[in-house]
Parts: C-alpha cells; structure tokens; sequence
C-alpha cells in the first residue's frame, strides 16, 4: 500500500465514527479499487451512506464501481452490475442498473473471480465514456 492516496479530510471524519473493523475493511477494499486502476477518479459522497465512487473521469456517470458503507456493513458496487458478465453469480439486486457484492472479509473481493468483474466494469466504462475526462487519478469532495 505504498504511495497509496490519503483519504480526503471530508471523508475520513464520519468514516472515524465507524465500527473499527468496517473501516479496516473499507481501507484495505479502497487500496485494492485504487491498485487495479491508480489513474481513476475517486468521487465521496455522504448521503444515505458514506460512499467513495470509482469513475475513469470526473463524472458520476462514467462511474464503474462504488463502496458504500453503512452502519454495520459495506459492499462492493457495480454502476452497470446488469450488464456485466456474472457466470458465478456474485451479484446481488434487484435495481435497474446497480448490483452489489456484500463484503465481510478481504476474501470477499481479493480474489480472482472479483478482480475478473472489477477488470470487466472498467473495461465497460471505458467503452460507455462519451468522451474522456481532463481530471485523472485526483480524490473530488462531494460532501457537503
């Protein structure tokens, strides 16, 4: 986790206030996010949950993957989960667009069914992209 982004001051005070073992979880799935594509956008977001967005421009639009966290979980998101391949049927949901994979341990995304999805929803986002981003590998605020 060498040369690995800081967390964003916004972000990392109600991250704090976070079951301990979500926000090791939550760290080490953001590390992971940010190794298999260090040039991608990290949007945050506090809302229903505190949510970092992994987007291949500055654009929610363009966004291929998501950690929200909540109170006593986290998950793995996929903006365009429906459209991508899941032949081990790791998906879950019930949205238009969104499925999710419920994470409780590293195992639960460091492996290489999960690296195979996360690699196949970049390569989704980046063929969807209208037109590429100006802003690459940068941490952007969206909290309030």
């Amino acid at each position: 986790m060498s040369n690995q982004r800081p967390v964003h001051p916004d972000f990392l005070h109600p991250l704090e206030l976070k079951n301990q073992k979500l926000v090791d979880l939550y760290l080490d799935l953001r590390a992971y996010m940010l190794e298999l594509l260090p040039e991608a956008n990290e949007l945050l977001y506090h809302t229903h949950a505190l949510t970092s967005v992994y987007t291949i421009s500055e654009k929610l639009s363009d966004a291929y993957c998501m950690i929200p966290i909540y109170t006593k979980h986290l998950n793995l998101g996929f903006n365009k989960g429906t459209l991508l391949k899941d032949p081990h049927g790791l998906l879950q949901g019930t949205g238009k667009w969104i499925r999710h994979i419920p994470i409780e341990k590293s195992s639960d995304y460091r492996n290489a069914k999960v690296k195979k999805l996360i690699k196949e929803a970049i390569s989704f986002a980046i063929d969807d992209m209208d037109k590429a981003g100006k802003t690459i590998g940068q941490t952007i605020s969206k909290i309030k």
